[in-house]
């Protein structure tokens, strides 16, 4: 009966430590501010570079199962090349490390005699006060950042309440001499490397697996020494290849050479280091074979072993890369890695880091206001020249508008099921605004380019002057998606709050054009045909500055953290009591976009 509690006990408090490694991932993941994916994505050029950033994010989220994934991610997604992923790879194995580091602390658990310092330093007692500032945190903080500083501190305090329930319970179990037997088995150096994988594979953490052995080490059963604890360490890293290796199913050849890569750099890492250990025990031997391995020597092996695989292997990259590269050759007809689609960016990996997801959401996003201003500069040169492959290519991009429309949306929705924070939240509510805005800036633009084609197909055309009137005004078009756009990276309040002012321009320049076209129409002097077409094209371009200005209304919404904002309150109130940095752009850009008195007839 003992035993089984004793087992029922590690069980339970395994599931306490992974719980906790969940929480606190989670947590960091989120303070991170969707930074993380952009650090790894520029990391292909120096390699030493990419081991430095890979190890820091990787101590940053807790996981480097996660860093891997988003690598797989970056790679299927052609933002990461495969030279760039070996490094961040190899980083990523030193940076899973520190979480053993951390779990030593647990040595620190015993009697602290009358000593209040010391007594605060043990696991059991700053755990507690950890969880204590964490729930309050949760519980009172207003504002997301601090609710996330709450998780991260509760996501420590619940691993070390794990831990520590683990080498409570595991202490019943060094009385059992089947316990001790299990571990002189693993001395097995095949056996401890399936042991060490295999469990990996089951709690989908490498950390998981070495904080079990530290929870046995710490009970004080004496079971553990080094000759079976190495290789069981070492199949952790082999273990942790899994779920990238799975991951990168269905996905692009230098997705799947990435998983491979990693899956390698562990495997042979592991073989050179069991030649190496066992050629020095069975010629001078070990000194410290058959000691005991106390938490602290787990985690200096575990960290010198990540350490030193990763130097022998960074002046072997290359070959790394090649071994990746034969596994998964190239076929006839491939296309090159460049040419990925933008769809690829919205990556189902993504899903597990909200922060990363959302990141890439907002990029594809962008990519939809980037098709849009291309089609919208292409469309305004048909006036002038009107080319058939250019209609075929604005064509082209509006399909990939509308498909990018449905796929970002699809995204979105599966995003917000993945237990966002209210920032999040809002942040995937805007983002289903901006797809719809921008996909009706490209509607406009294609109706443009139909009324240029009746034009260029009854061979009539606008006169010099109003074909200069119509510069202004679409060079004024322009620059307000720029500006639409910028402000969709950036969500700088400078970009943002200066979208309305030249919206209100672009109006005062739509109704003094639609006023001299009345004139030229009543005169005589412009067909009146003519006329209606370039009424039409006004509209339409007016309405993509209004598109602009929603899509500046919603980030500022977003920015400020208001649920909503009405935007006809918010306009009047601009238009009205406006900042003098409103009637100072204003003024700007009226300068800017200035109409000459129009002579000719349109």
């Amino acid at each position: 009966m003992e035993i089984f509690n004793g087992i029922v006990g590690v069980c339970g408090g395994l599931a306490f430590f992974l719980y906790g490694m969940n929480v606190l991932s989670a947590g960091l993941e989120k303070a991170s501010g969707g930074l993380m994916e952009k650090v790894l994505a520029k990391m292909s050029g120096n390699i030493f570079m990419s081991v430095l950033f890979g190890a820091l994010v990787t101590a940053a989220v807790q996981s480097s199962t996660a860093t891997t994934v988003i690598v797989v991610g970056l790679c299927n997604a052609g933002l990461l090349k495969l030279r760039g992923a070996v490094g961040i790879i190899m980083g990523a194995n030193i940076g899973t490390t520190i979480t053993a580091q951390i779990l030593r602390l647990t040595r620190l658990e015993g009697d602290g005699g009358g000593n209040f310092f010391i007594n605060l330093m043990k696991p059991s007692v700053f755990s507690a006060i950890l969880a204590i500032v964490g729930i309050l945190f949760i519980m009172l903080a207003k504002k997301n950042k601090r609710k996330t500083i709450g998780e991260i501190l509760l996501g420590i305090a619940i691993l070390f309440t794990g831990m520590i329930l683990m080498q409570n319970a595991v202490a019943p179990l060094a009385q059992w001499e089947g316990f001790k037997k299990i571990f002189e088995a693993l001395k097995n150096p095949i056996l401890g490397v399936i042991t060490g994988a295999i469990v990996t594979v089951l709690t989908q953490s490498s950390a998981a697996t070495i904080g079990i052995l530290q929870a046995i080490s710490g009970a004080g059963t004496g079971a553990i020494v080094f000759a079976s604890a190495f290789p069981i360490i070492m199949g952790t890293n082999i273990g942790t290849c899994s779920t990238p290796l799975v991951s990168s199913i269905n996905s692009s050849k230098n997705a799947k050479r990435a998983a491979m890569l990693h899956f390698y750099f562990n495997l042979l890492g592991t073989i050179l280091f069991l030649i190496v250990i066992y050629l020095v025990q069975y010629t001078i031997q070990w000194p410290f074979w058959e000691k005991e391995f106390t938490t602290g020597d787990i985690a200096n092996f575990h960290t010198i072993f990540n350490v030193a695989v990763t130097l022998v292997f960074i002046p072997l990259a290359g070959v790394l890369e090649k071994i990746a590269c034969l596994t998964v050759r190239d076929k006839p007809g491939d296309e090159e890695d460049d040419s990925f689609s933008k769809e690829d960016l919205l990556d189902e990996r993504f899903l597990v880091t909200p922060n990363v997801a959302i990141a890439q959401a907002k990029e594809a996003v962008v990519q939809m206001g980037l098709y849009a201003k291309k089609n919208f500069m292409q469309v305004r040169t048909l006036y002038h020249e009107y080319d058939l492959k250019e209609v075929e290519k604005i064509g082209e991009r509006e399909e990939l508008l509308d498909r990018l429309e449905d796929r970002v949306g699809q995204y979105l929705i599966r995003l917000n099921d993945c237990g966002l924070n209210e920032d999040e939240a809002r942040t995937v509510t805007t983002l289903f605004h901006l797809i719809s805005e921008f996909e009706r800036i490209g509607d406009y633009s294609v109706n443009i380019s139909e009324t240029a084609a009746v034009l260029y197909e009854k061979e009539a055309g606008f006169s010099d002057q109003a074909m200069k009137e119509l510069g202004i005004l679409n060079d004024a078009i322009a620059e307000i998606i720029s500006l639409a756009i910028e402000a969709t990276k950036s969500m700088d309040m400078k970009v943002l709050t200066s979208i309305e002012p030249l919206e209100e321009v672009v109006d005062r320049l739509v109704e003094e054009l639609k006023s001299v076209n009345i004139d030229r129409s009543k005169t005589g002097e412009c067909n009146i045909e003519l006329g209606i077409h370039y009424l039409d094209i006004l509209t339409n371009v007016e309405r993509i500055s209004d598109h602009c200005s929603n899509i500046a209304i919603y980030l500022i919404s977003n920015k400020k953290q208001f649920e909503s904002l009405k935007k006809h309150e918010y306009l009047d109130n601009l238009h009205r009591h406006g900042p003098a940095d409103y009637e100072k752009h204003i003024k700007e850009y009226s300068e800017k976009y200035s109409l000459h008195p129009a002579k000719d007839a349109g």
